[in-house]
């Protein structure tokens, strides 16, 4: 029965004391949020910290929601600030994105079978190309990216998620697609 419920009515009934209500909000969103918070600290552990600590607030905080944004917007928007919070706190810096990178290759883009073992690690360096690139952009272009092109979030959303007006989430989103061509072109990639 709540799986045909929306976020909005989720939440008033999570407001009612019906615990299972905002399970139902993790269960929906949980991914979506994981995959965000990844995507700003580059690491799994500390994306994991901040997609559950965004769940935690978003509880805690439910009478504060009004309902002026979706609820989607609304997490989005805690997440981002408890990644800019971790962000702050660790002092982590944008070159880190690739300390922890391990087996992230598998567990994020699986190659098929039938690729040559020289197309697969084509294909990595690329990645490893892309990760930089986008982790060298400054914070808050790093998020509106994340957001348009991972997320596949619109315009729209976004704005309303950071609470910007929807001309400079545009002009970050174009800012930040200049920057990674820029620095991707500079990168020679060899053909296998």
């Amino acid at each position: 029965m709540l799986k045909s419920l929306t976020d909005e009515q989720l939440v008033e009934r999570a407001l009612l004391d019906e615990p299972e209500a905002f399970g139902e909000i993790v269960k929906r969103w949980e991914r979506k949020i994981f995959a965000l918070c990844f995507g700003m600290l580059s690491r799994e552990d500390e994306a994991g910290d901040a997609a559950q600590e965004t769940f935690i607030s978003a509880y805690r905080n439910l009478a504060n929601f009004r309902g002026e944004a979706k609820v989607s917007s609304w997490l989005h928007r805690i997440a981002v600030n408890q990644c800019l919070t971790k962000q702050r706190r660790t002092k982590t810096r944008s070159e880190t994105f690739l300390d922890d990178e391990g087996n992230a290759e598998e567990r994020m883009f699986i190659a098929p079978l039938h690729q040559s073992p020289a197309r697969r690690a084509e294909q990595s360096e690329r990645l490893s190309h892309v990760r930089q690139a986008v982790n060298s952009l400054p914070a808050e272009l790093r998020q509106v990216i994340v957001m348009k092109e991972f997320e596949e979030m619109t315009f729209q959303e976004i704005s309303e998620t950071l609470q910007l007006p929807l001309s400079t989430v545009k002009s970050r989103v174009y800012t930040a697609l200049k920057q990674l061509r820029m620095k991707l072109e500079r990168i020679p990639l060899e053909v296998v």
